[in-house]
């Protein structure tokens, strides 16, 4: 079974993913810059430093004395931060090599503090906040917001700032220079509680891939980008988009009829999408293209 085969029998769950082992499959996109990654070796890495914390824990310790203690754990002992000094490499983003080294970006520290946290009694989960991933705790006075970077507790005030500063800098810019306007107080108030949900496994491991998608798009990194377009496709089948992306990958690489066969199912699925007539001249460079292969 190759390391792609094996993400999609992790990821091929008929629901929105809950049924994915999120750390598991987090780890196997690894495979793709260390195709002799064992999966097994790095759970059990995972598995040792869980039951280190936990063999710490008062029988009676509750849910925020636990998290305290897990904070202490897993940013002061164990030395886990954001890689600040250079955030985009692309190993920032794969769960072995930030547990290997210690520095991560909040995702990818978030599935290691959830994955530990969760062996120990925390039910912790993901909140896919926009620009910067968050974790979250229920407990008996409400919902805890974690910055996994930190391990620091986000106030309600402190939350809507994140948010007033993404949209911020999110916001459409008139021809004037001048910013577009600003959401009403109903509009911002369901923003944030959209911005608050958790995310289901699937959505983790989306958010993960396309960051590197974005990292590879960046450095012209064709190769890493169709490895990355790979599990996309597999992760996501009813998203047209990332076949489509994935032909524009193929065609970069000179893969006629790989791209060609992409871009053909994407229009199939998408016949008015707004890049149609664009699509369908590149798909006629691509059969000509393909012809000439014979």
């Amino acid at each position: 079974m190759t390391p792609l085969e094996y993400f999609a029998t992790l990821v091929s769950t008929p629901d929105d993913g809950e049924d994915i082992p999120l750390t598991e499959a987090a780890l196997a996109i690894g495979q793709d810059v260390d195709p002799r990654l064992d999966l097994g070796r790095v759970q059990s890495d995972i598995d040792r430093l869980a039951a280190t914390l936990k063999a710490r824990l008062p029988a009676d310790a509750g849910q925020v004395h636990k998290l305290r203690l897990l904070n202490r754990y897993f940013f002061q002992e164990l030395g886990f931060a954001g890689n600040a000094n250079d955030y985009y490499d692309p190993a920032n983003s794969y769960v072995g090599k930030v547990l290997e080294r210690r520095r991560g970006i909040p995702i990818s520290l978030a599935v290691l503090l959830m994955e530990i946290g969760q062996q120990v009694g925390l039910p912790l989960r993901g909140v896919s906040f926009p620009g910067h991933f968050l974790v979250k705790l229920k407990v008996r006075a409400g919902d805890l917001y974690l910055d996994p970077m930190t391990g620091e507790s986000l106030s309600r005030e402190q939350l809507e700032e994140r948010l007033s500063e993404f949209l911020e800098a999110s916001r459409s810019v008139a021809e004037d220079g001048e910013a577009g306007p600003r959401l009403e107080a109903a509009a911002f108030e369901a923003a944030l509680g959209h911005a608050i949900r958790e995310a289901s496994s699937r959505e983790i491991l989306a958010r993960m891939l396309r960051n590197l998608k974005g990292i590879y798009h960046g450095r012209n990194d064709y190769a890493r980008l169709l490895d990355v377009q790979n599990r996309l496709v597999v992760l996501l089948p009813d998203q047209p988009e990332e076949r489509r992306d994935r032909g524009l990958v193929y065609a970069q690489l000179e893969c006629p009829r790989a791209a060609a066969e992409d871009l053909t199912a994407y229009l199939d699925r998408v016949p008015e999408a707004p890049e149609a007539d664009e699509i369908r001249r590149t798909l006629e460079v691509l059969k000509d293209a393909s012809g000439r292969l014979n």
